[in-house]
């Protein structure tokens, strides 16, 4: 495990946010599209990728599939943070202005990820 620290902070974030989905799975439901089926599967699904990935990216030989994957990952949630912005009820309060500045830190992520391979 010769790995710089911050890709353990990377790690360790996704597998938090994943666990978090099977914790408080009704916060992610209320986010999701309605355009998409099945709200609850896909809120444990992606949970569990979060986990999964976030797990990968600790082993030489998952690395670069975690990192391609979380890359993935966060350009599906592009849909979820575009519908926040475009759906006053999926807000879930929070004002516009920080909802805009999170769909930029999704590509920073993407970017952060990325540079571990």
């Amino acid at each position: 495990m010769n790995n710089p620290w911050h890709l353990y902070i990377m790690a360790v974030m996704y597998i938090l946010a994943g666990i978090m989905h099977f914790i408080k799975p009704n916060i992610y439901i209320r986010i999701m599209p309605n355009y998409l089926p099945a709200h609850k599967l896909l809120v444990y699904a992606s949970g569990l990728a979060e986990i999964v990935l976030g797990i990968g990216l600790f082993f030489g030989a998952t690395k670069a599939i975690a990192v391609y994957g979380i890359i993935a990952m966060l350009v599906v949630f592009l849909l979820v943070h575009v519908y926040m912005i475009t759906e006053p009820k999926a807000s879930a309060g929070i004002p516009k202005w920080i909802l805009w500045l999170r769909l930029p830190l999704q590509f920073g992520l993407m970017y952060w990820a990325y540079t571990y391979l």
